[in-house]
């Protein structure tokens, strides 16, 4: 992979944390549970060892990208403007949640295909705690993966199945067509 100019990235998130979302559907930086935490993602720094969590869009053309936020919200839209169609994706994190909230640290992401288009969606996670210098622990089940590296625990929920990608969490996707498929840690 290689690195994405800073200003390809949308921002998403909580009053409490923040995540980079690049235009190519990958997050490489967030911090848990708050912005002086170290990161889980970190591919913003090292696109090797840093970490990432990415659902795009495949096919054999090369496509276009625009990001925007719904009006006065923090969702942010990715499109993937492909020659036959559109593609997207839809990330945000709840605000203003109480911290005691199941809900108060997810990231949710939804991709969808829209205008005619098939395409598929594969989603890679691989978190990287401590900025890369933790090791982790990966469990997998028919629900998602969760990520536990002692000192802080994440979790994937995928509608999709999952497997084992080395330390993280991997998945080529079906083919979508006018439907959603989603996601959220």
């Amino acid at each position: 992979m290689s690195y994405q100019p800073i200003e390809n990235y949308g921002i998403i998130g909580n009053m409490r944390t923040v995540a980079l979302v690049g235009m190519n559907g990958s997050i490489d930086w967030y911090c848990a549970p708050h912005f002086d935490s170290p990161s889980v993602f970190g591919a913003i720094l090292d696109d090797n060892k840093g970490g990432q969590f990415q659902i795009s869009p495949i096919g054999d053309q090369r496509c276009g990208y625009k990001q925007f936020y719904w009006p006065s919200t923090n969702i942010l839209i990715t499109r993937f403007l492909l020659p036959d169609g559109i593609a997207e994706l839809e990330d945000f994190m709840p605000v203003g949640l109480p911290s005691d909230s199941p809900w108060y640290q997810n990231i949710f992401i939804a991709a969808s295909a829209a205008s005619g288009v098939q395409c598929a969606f594969p989603l890679t996670c691989r978190p990287a705690f401590d900025y890369g210098r933790k090791s982790h622990e990966t469990l997998l089940d028919d629900q998602g993966a969760i990520f536990n590296s002692g000192s802080l625990s994440i979790a994937l929920s995928a509608a999709v199945p999952l497997t084992q990608d080395g330390k993280g969490a991997s998945r080529l996707s079906s083919r979508l067509k006018k439907e959603s498929r989603k996601s959220s840690f």
